[in-house]
């Protein structure tokens, strides 16, 4: 007998759709102000320490899709028990992760790329298993691709150094505005 699901064809459809628009008038219907604000942020920073536009895009954009991708399947119902713990699990891992940048980012001399990029991997890894049934292994490549940059050691280095100040400021003040609005 033939299984089909026109429920999962539709969200099939649906991140399709999403992931060729992933553009900035589309990030606007998925994404706050505030978390919009932090991308352009995280992109300026990207394209100095890379010196590279296009890799830079490239990385937001990823960004972009997997968060869309990954709000679509969660509000969709796409997770088990299991997986909206593991969720809910990742959630509060990225919470620790942008706590610990405001910090590292309010208190001078405290900042330490190893804490900060383990935290990024470890997101990595649980965003990684609560997708792995879920999304393509180009999605999922995706994934790794936005967490290596950003959990980079000379990218980190870089951005708590003296020439990205103006830049993590922003940065800071957006991830405060999202851990106080409950966003994060």
């Amino acid at each position: 007998m033939e299984s089909f699901s026109s429920k999962s064809l539709a969200l099939q459809a649906e991140k399709k759709l999403l992931s060729k628009m992933a553009g900035r008038s589309v990030v606007h219907l998925f994404i706050d102000e505030t978390s919009s604000e932090v991308l352009d942020e995280l992109y300026r920073v990207s394209k100095e320490y890379t010196h590279s536009r296009p890799q830079a895009q490239r990385v937001i954009k990823d960004l972009i899709k997997v968060a869309v991708k990954v709000a679509v399947l969660h509000r969709n119902g796409s997770f088990g028990p299991s997986e909206l713990d593991l969720a809910t699990r990742f959630r509060q891992k990225l919470r620790q992760g942008a706590m610990t940048a405001l910090s590292f980012g309010e208190v001078d001399f405290t900042f330490e790329a190893a804490v900060l990029a383990s935290l990024l991997t470890e997101c990595r890894d649980m965003l990684l298993e609560l997708v792995q049934h879920h999304l393509t292994p180009k999605s999922q490549g995706r994934i790794r691709h936005v967490f290596d940059h950003f959990s980079d050691p000379g990218l980190l280095t870089a951005l708590y150094g003296p020439g990205f100040t103006q830049h993590l400021g922003k940065i800071c003040d957006g991830l405060r505005k999202l851990l106080d609005e409950g966003k994060l």
